[in-house]
């Protein structure tokens, strides 16, 4: 776990990761928190049952890069977001970050902070040399937090900006 001034960063086990796709607030109940309503997009799910879940199980990986962060809000006691890489560093160093905030949590600067400090946990990690994301062009809020966070946009197409952000 790492933390901010508001939040805690909490990389969640394969069996939270189940806990949370049954959306039954039992994560909640694990981790002490209040129930919260987190609506769960197809693409996260289609990613955790293909890609995230297996990855997590699978102990020649480094679960850090593979599974969901959860963010809970120290005030309210509750998830109030998640983010989380894209896989281990490649050959470059690079890693892909993906993130959202559930919707009575947006605007209140918290994935701003949750970034902020992903991005300092990342420059303490060997082989993590550049970090990358990417955003849907109308989704201003989302790219708001990269912008805030020195990333910069590099490509455009399919509808999606391309960021990026050089940790040396």
């Amino acid at each position: 776990m790492i933390e901010t001034e508001r939040l805690i960063l909490h990389p969640l086990t394969h069996n939270q990761l189940l806990k949370y796709i049954a959306n039954d607030n039992s994560l909640e109940q694990e981790l002490q928190l209040l129930p919260s309503e987190k609506k769960i997009s197809n693409e996260l799910k289609e990613a955790l049952e293909q890609t995230i879940l297996p990855n997590v199980h699978n102990k020649d990986k480094n679960y850090l890069y593979n599974t969901l962060w959860a963010l809970i809000s120290k005030a309210d006691r509750k998830l109030i977001g998640d983010l989380c890489f894209v896989g281990e560093p490649d050959a470059n160093g690079e890693i892909e970050i993906g993130y959202g905030t559930y919707e009575a949590f947006r605007g209140k600067g918290f994935m701003t902070e949750a970034v902020a400090r992903i991005i300092e946990w990342a420059k303490q990690q060997e082989g993590v040399k550049i970090i990358t994301a990417s955003t849907a062009v109308d989704n201003v809020a989302s790219y708001a937090i990269l912008e805030k966070n020195n990333f910069v946009k590099i490509a455009e197409g399919e509808g999606m900006f391309t960021w990026k952000l050089d940790l040396q």
